[in-house]
């Protein structure tokens, strides 16, 4: 049965994108917002000039509460919960026992409990992983009937510091309860386009009339689920299901930065996650066969998921796993996976589009920089 056929949910906010003109899509279970009239390519450049505000209440929302919460939940990931401190953040990974990756979250200490946001279309498999793996003493609460809003931009700090004045005193990666209009939400500086933003998670009933107080905002546009992929693309930032899977380890995924130090072989509390040894084996050792890249196309025409990547003999090398025309970028963007040897800056290598090889080069990432806000 096609997700088309099944009864879709609808966020909170789901009037609002009508009234907005925001065309509809089936999108991990939800009927979501693609593009509104603006159009997806002025959308993403709003976005990066101004402040869009993006509805994510597809997302899993859920908190951990008890005394063992942060010391079971780092069990099951290669990241350093137990010491994350109270008002932080941390993007964190889900791996399996063959040190693949099941999902991308994140985690915030809001004291009491863990806050924790994971993927949409993996956030049933998530919280049954959840249940089966942490302390019997550790209470799982799935907050159903919430929003989840995301507002991204260079005026982004502007224009919620004049609705949450507490909220100018936070920094990138900092995750607080405060009152937004007499409601208490949850607000982490944190976001998926690698400008400075905010998340802002709203409970349910109080959606539609916070939503209308940041879209009253002169800087502030609604913006689809097309160029929120455009806008993480340039920000060198994975989409789970395309660029990371069940199959890809973070060492493959040049995820090594989300790797905390205390985990690893020389830490304090090294392994103890699933897939540890595979995973450590391959960042002591460097012996894996592919990498994930970033490439610049040198012709006009983008590349898309799903093209072949060559050499110059013409033997397949890899694959594209996110591509879009980059529209801040100027240039066709990418990244996929390439055999090991040719992960190497300025490569040339070649994409199969319609037929025609077309030359792309091997480039770091972000594609454009990242303006996170740190103080």
């Amino acid at each position: 049965m096609s997700e088309s056929t099944l009864t879709l949910l609808k966020t909170p906010c789901y009037d609002l994108h009508i009234e907005a003109g925001g065309k509809m899509v089936p999108f991990a279970g939800y009927e979501m917002p693609v593009q509104y009239p603006l159009g997806v390519k002025k959308e993403h450049l709003h976005t990066r000039a101004l402040a869009g505000l993006f509805d994510v209440s597809h997302m899993g929302q859920l908190t951990l509460t008890g005394v063992n919460a942060a010391s079971g939940l780092e069990t099951l990931v290669p990241v350093d919960i137990i010491d994350l401190p109270k008002g932080k953040q941390r993007y964190a990974l889900f791996t399996n026992d063959q040190g693949g990756l099941q999902d991308d979250l994140m985690v915030s200490n809001l004291g009491d409990h863990l806050f924790v946001v994971v993927n949409a279309a993996c956030k049933a498999q998530d919280i049954a992983h959840l249940q089966q793996n942490m302390p019997e003493d550790v209470t799982i609460e799935v907050l159903e009937n919430r929003a989840l809003l995301a507002l991204q931009g260079p005026k982004a700090g502007e224009v919620l510091a004049r609705l949450i004045p507490e909220s100018a005193g936070m920094v990138f990666m900092d995750s607080r309860v405060l009152s937004f209009g007499g409601v208490d939400c949850i607000v982490g500086r944190a976001g998926y386009t690698g400008e400075d933003g905010f998340e802002i998670s709203i409970p349910g009933e109080h959606a539609k009339r916070l939503t209308k107080l940041l879209l009253a905002e002169a800087e502030v546009e609604w913006i689809g689920l097309g160029a929120r992929d455009s806008l993480r693309l340039e920000s060198g930032l994975c989409l789970y299901g395309h660029d990371i899977d069940q199959t890809t380890t973070p060492v493959e995924a040049s995820l090594l930065w989300a790797i905390s130090k205390v985990r690893r072989s020389d830490g304090a509390r090294a392994g103890g996650f699933p897939g540890a040894n595979i995973i450590l084996e391959q960042i002591a050792t460097k012996d894996v066969k592919r990498k994930r890249v970033g490439m610049v196309g040198l012709a006009k025409a983008p590349v898309r998921e799903g093209a072949e990547l060559f050499n110059a003999d013409g033997d397949k090398i890899g694959i594209v796993t996110s591509g879009t025309a980059g529209p801040t970028k100027g240039a066709p963007i990418a990244m996929g996976y390439v055999e090991k040897q040719y992960a190497v800056l300025d490569n040339e290598i070649y994409a199969e589009v319609r037929g025609k090889k077309l030359v792309m080069i091997v480039t770091k990432m972000p594609f454009v920089e990242q303006r996170y806000y740190r103080g």
